[in-house]
């Protein structure tokens, strides 16, 4: 694919157009550092988003979910809208009107595919598993039959999809700027905490490391 986004008539950006990004390496930055999208489908006539985990293999998106998920079986084989946000602060300005927010944001446009290569889906599966949470898939038992024929797995190309970000401080009126009111960002940082075992948990067994060291 092109190292740039092409714009289309859905991805091009009608407001904020400076808070466009080209560089598809930037679409896979958004998507690399989510862990849940939003996949929107018409289900039934009606729209229906739906919070999904997913992970990406070159210019892949893989979704999956159980084979009886409304949403999944309506997506398969139908255009559908998938996003990815990250919401880096909120931006305080001097009056209401100039409030914001500091984002980081994709979305992407397609049709998805139901894999159905038994290959590709362990694949797609693997890549879902290793983005959720890296190393888990060769320390844990994999999926059996069953489990795997409960499972649906959606492919959908990144060809067709857009990036919007802003960054850095308000904007406001240049008349406000004399206002004795405070104005800057709050920043919002997400981290994670220490591992919570499994009260099931057998005594002696260890973190492993791939969880511990996050």
């Amino acid at each position: 694919m092109s190292a740039t986004l092409s714009p289309t008539p859905r991805t091009r950006l009608g407001r904020a157009k400076e808070r466009g990004r080209t560089d598809r390496d930037d679409l896979y930055a958004v998507l690399d550092a989510g862990l849940i999208c939003h996949l929107g489908v018409i289900s039934d006539g009606f729209p229906m988003v739906v919070p999904t985990g997913y992970g990406r293999l070159g210019d892949t998106l893989y979704l999956h979910g159980s084979t009886g998920a409304r949403s999944l079986r309506a997506a398969a084989g139908s255009p559908v809208c998938v996003t990815v946000t990250h919401l880096d602060g909120v931006v305080l300005a001097r009056s209401i009107f100039h409030h914001s927010v500091n984002y980081r944001s994709a979305m992407v446009y397609g049709v998805a595919r139901l894999v159905e290569d038994p290959e590709e889906r362990l694949t797609g599966l693997r890549v879902l598993s290793e983005h959720l949470a890296p190393g888990q898939w060769d320390a844990v038992r994999k999926p059996t039959a069953k489990e795997l024929a409960a499972t649906a797995v959606l492919a959908l190309s990144l060809e067709e999809a857009s990036v919007k970000t802003r960054q850095g401080p308000p904007s406001d009126d240049e008349e406000d700027y004399a206002l004795p009111v405070w104005a800057g960002v709050l920043p919002l940082r997400v981290a994670w905490g220490e591992p919570v075992p499994d009260p099931a948990l057998p005594p002696g067994v260890p973190v492993p490391p791939h969880v511990r060291d996050r």
